[in-house]
């Protein structure tokens, strides 16, 4: 179906809006790194370190230049490297599994909770060989993976388990903070995510002082000290003037986190409402019983995907698809001898899942406009 296109727009992310609410408290700090000279590794580093470790809740935090780096250093100092194994889920973006691959380690793809849409973790069990050594539950959309499971899991098979929580900040699951039960969790600051820099960053948290020690090697060309290369590492770190920004925003990231799930349960309670009693085969997110979501991704399964993504657009929404090819069936990935058909739940919802538009600053308006746009699309699909 088509419909002419509306003149109010609601972006799927609205970056400068967030910088306007802030403005006031980032400008001076970016002045004053930019007058300092310190641009690498400087003071704000530390600070955002030793402010991250006591929100996190573990003894270290290593800041480094991506999610992706966090992964792959994480992976990289905990031993993991050629002829072992590590399991993932079949839905995560590629940045988990070039982690893996990178370190010369094989991905054995896990399928996903039907519910969740989380790594499954009887699959993960029943995945394991003689040659895992790893396991990294990604914690998609924002929503915890099943941590009890996967931890005794971990423990069980003695497996380094290293949590990507790349899109799930501030997310628990039992009241425990995602990233605080295996080996080290990864996080992105990209600029999207919840807590997102004005440019590319990341972070590695464990309580391992050997390998919080490693990563910091990593990052800076496997050394400490100049002119001593101990490791083979590469550039790998945040810049001063991404800390700086991330300082201000961490002060925020409560309040955000707490508005994200207010428009999350706003968009939950309409579709109920309104469009299921249209298209009642539509299948909002779910929280699982002691999970506490942050909506970094409101995503949703929905008939006819793709036309529903053209009239959206149409429409002035700014939805999106995350993702629509699962892991496994990416072209980089083809020397692993991966098929169609191996994760069936997976591929089902990248044919399904739909991301609609999510940021602090929207407002229920915003929201109202969303969800009438798709019962227009659907009361017209009938």
């Amino acid at each position: 179906m088509s419909a002419p296109a509306v003149s109010t727009r609601v972006p799927y992310i609205d970056l400068a809006a967030e910088y306007r609410a802030i403005k006031d408290e980032v400008n001076p700090v970016v002045l004053q790194v930019l007058a300092s000279g310190a641009y690498t590794l400087g003071p704000h580093v530390e600070a955002l370190e030793r402010e991250a470790a006591d929100r996190c809740g573990r003894r270290h935090v290593v800041t480094v230049g991506s999610g992706t780096d966090a992964l792959e250093f994480a992976l990289r100092a905990s031993g993991i490297g050629p002829g072992d194994e590590v399991l993932a889920p079949a839905m995560t973006f590629v940045a988990t599994i070039e982690a893996i691959a990178s370190v010369g380690a094989r991905p054995v793809i896990v399928d996903i909770d039907p519910a969740t849409y989380l790594m499954d973790p009887a699959q993960a069990a029943g995945a394991t060989t003689s040659k895992t050594r790893g396991i990294i539950p990604v914690h998609l959309y924002g929503h915890p993976c099943a941590m009890d499971a996967l931890t005794a899991l971990a423990q069980r098979r003695q497996l380094v388990m290293i949590e990507d929580c790349a899109q799930a900040i501030e997310a628990t699951w039992r009241g425990q903070r995602v990233g605080t039960f295996g080996t080290a969790g990864a996080f992105s600051f990209f600029p999207t995510k919840n807590l997102g820099a004005c440019g590319d960053g990341g972070m590695v948290i464990t309580d391992e002082v050997a390998l919080a020690e490693r990563v910091r090697m990593l990052r800076v060309h496997g050394s400490l000290v100049r002119d001593d290369h101990r490791l083979v590492g590469r550039t790998g770190r945040l810049d001063e003037l991404q800390a700086a920004i991330l300082r201000v925003k961490f002060r925020h990231l409560a309040a955000w986190t707490e508005a994200r799930r207010a428009w999350a349960q706003q968009y939950t309670r309409l579709i109920r409402e309104r469009l299921l009693p249209v298209a009642p085969e539509i299948a909002p997110p779910t929280e699982a019983d002691g999970a506490r979501h942050v909506y970094h991704i409101y995503a949703l399964r929905v008939p006819r995907r793709d036309a529903l993504l053209k009239f959206l657009q149409q429409q002035g929404v700014g939805a999106l698809v995350h993702y629509s090819r699962p892991v496994h069936l990416q072209p980089a990935f083809a020397q692993f001898g991966f098929r169609e058909g191996m994760c069936p739940v997976g591929e089902a919802l990248a044919r399904d899942v739909i991301s609609l538009p999510l940021y602090p600053t929207m407002g229920a308006g915003a929201v109202e406009q969303v969800v009438e746009a798709l019962v227009q699309f659907y009361r017209g699909s009938r």
